[in-house]
């Protein structure tokens, strides 16, 4: 599935709506409505391209006259001067609609260049890169559609997705005296379907009693390497192990190597940094 693909709408035209205001007053009192040109989105540093059907829409929801090639796909590799896009038609209208288009395509090439940062350090490797709910509010369909460009793999992307007991709903239930193996055991019996069921564990004690409850999959919450370690091994393939908590670029492999199947990152979308992407407007 390409971003295009995606139902966005709404969510263009919330942005839009945000950035336009009453009108841009600037480009009105200057430019010509008739004044046609040329404008190309350029990548200014190396990353992975996401969102590139985004800006294209972003631009077509301002002006459907616009005509908008893509010269690369998502997922392309940039490097500074890489042509990504090109824009013809109004000058009013590509300025009227540069600012949100590459607010989308910073973004989501963001975080793609990030966690394919993540996926090679762990390249070689059985584990997969995950994200989060960790996610910019009301974006979490592009952010999510982003990791997945950059290599990565979609956690839950909301919470009906799946059941996940974290350490609130033990502690919750804990304090009315229920165990973990009672607490799962609700969680299946009361579940609309057969879903997934992963417990939240902080422990290696915790872990095996969570396996021994019949969950599916153990998240192993910032635990130290050799907790890790001990617990995939006594897991011994019983369930899927994910890690999560505190990873960083410089830990990721040394995660990896304790043998779980995931390992789930908040950063990914909740601290990328913006790839530097822009529009070099050309006059007719």
């Amino acid at each position: 599935m390409s971003a295009a693909d995606l139902p966005i709408e709404e969510i263009m035209d919330c942005a839009l709506a945000e950035d336009l205001g009453k009108g841009d007053v600037t480009t009105e009192a200057l430019i010509p409505g008739l004044q046609q040109g040329t404008g190309f989105i350029v990548a200014k540093q190396e990353g992975i391209l996401a969102g590139a059907g985004v800006a294209k829409q972003v631009f077509q929801r301002v002006d459907t006259e616009l005509e908008v090639e893509l010269l690369l796909e998502d997922g392309a590799r940039v490097e500074p001067g890489s042509k990504v896009a090109k824009v013809i038609g109004s000058i009013a209208s590509i300025l009227k609609a540069e600012r949100v288009a590459l607010n989308f395509l910073q973004r989501l090439s963001g975080i793609a260049s990030e966690t394919d940062r993540y996926v090679a350090r762990v390249e070689g490797l059985p584990v997969r890169i995950m994200d989060t709910r960790k996610t910019t509010p009301g974006l979490r369909l592009l952010e999510k559609y982003a990791v997945k460009v950059g290599g990565g793999k979609n956690h839950r992307m909301n919470l009906a997705d799946g059941i996940l007991i974290k350490d609130n709903h033990l502690a919750a239930l804990g304090g009315q005296g229920l165990q973990i193996k009672e607490i799962v055991a609700r969680a299946r019996r009361n579940s609309p379907r057969q879903l997934t069921v992963e417990v939240e564990v902080a422990t290696v004690s915790a872990a095996l009693e969570a396996v021994g409850a019949g969950a599916d999959v153990i998240m192993l919450d910032n635990m130290n390497l050799e907790d890790m370690r001990q617990a995939v091994e006594l897991i011994a393939g019983r369930a899927l192990v994910e890690a999560s908590g505190g990873i960083t670029l410089d830990n990721v492999w040394a995660v990896a190597e304790t043998g779980v199947d995931f390992i789930s990152i908040g950063a990914l979308t909740h601290s990328s940094r913006a790839l530097d992407i822009s529009l070099e407007l050309e006059s007719s």
